[in-house]
């Protein structure tokens, strides 16, 4: 299979390409590039989120913590001291970063369900979430911004199929077709749970409306 510098270099090139055709097209201005080569990149990254040991883990884990710490300072922030709202922003960063992560590990299986299209579309719909609720972005930016990490991680089991064929033996690995799946066929309640959970995020999504403008502005560049 690809290894993190493989991942991470292909889908940085393919944010790269994404951004600027984007920008090109008149999609999104000049400086929305960035976010979205940048999560394209990170996309690439994401499914390897169950590989015990990889460097995708401490990454993500680490942005998360970070979030965390911005989502727990805005909230707190008119009830408590600037002392009271370090300590909480500092409690915050470690819990995540390393018991949740810990907790993660523990019962995440490599090539398990972050090796899908449904944790795919998760990765996606918490991009939006985030970037709509936390960082105030107007929804047409928040779907935009969703689409991006959807392309990153799509990239990622696309890179993975293409590693399990054996070009010059001429067969197909042991590990083609475990990435790009609709779920783990093996564990279908860790299905259940991340529908549940991409269900419970529903009222705090952009709204829909803005999926519509973005699918017309798409379909004027073919026109």
């Amino acid at each position: 299979m690809a290894n993190f510098t493989t991942h991470f270099t292909v889908a940085a090139a393919g944010g790269a390409l994404v951004g600027a055709l984007g920008w090109q097209a008149g999609l999104w201005p000049f400086v929305d590039g960035f976010p979205m080569a940048g999560l394209v990149a990170l996309g690439g990254v994401v499914p390897d989120i169950d590989a015990d040991q990889s460097r995708a883990v401490r990454l993500i884990f680490t942005l998360m913590a970070m979030l965390a710490v911005i989502g727990c300072v805005s909230a707190l922030q008119p009830f408590l001291s600037l002392a009271e709202l370090s300590g909480m922003g500092v409690g915050a960063y470690l819990i995540v970063r390393y018991p949740l992560s810990t907790l993660f590990k523990r019962f995440s299986v490599h090539r398990g369900i972050w090796h899908s299209l449904l944790a795919a579309m998760l990765s996606a719909l918490v991009v939006a979430v985030v970037s709509y609720q936390l960082f105030i972005q107007t929804a047409t930016q928040s779907w935009f911004f969703a689409g991006a990490m959807l392309i990153g991680v799509l990239i990622h089991l696309l890179l993975d199929e293409i590693y399990s064929i054996d070009i010059e033996g001429r067969r197909l690995k042991r590990s083609f077709g475990t990435a790009f799946k609709l779920y783990d066929y093996g564990t279908p309640q860790t299905a259940l749970l991340m529908g549940i959970v991409m269900a419970s995020m529903t009222p705090w999504l952009p709204p829909y409306g803005a999926l519509q403008d973005i699918g017309n502005s798409v379909r004027a560049l073919w026109s």
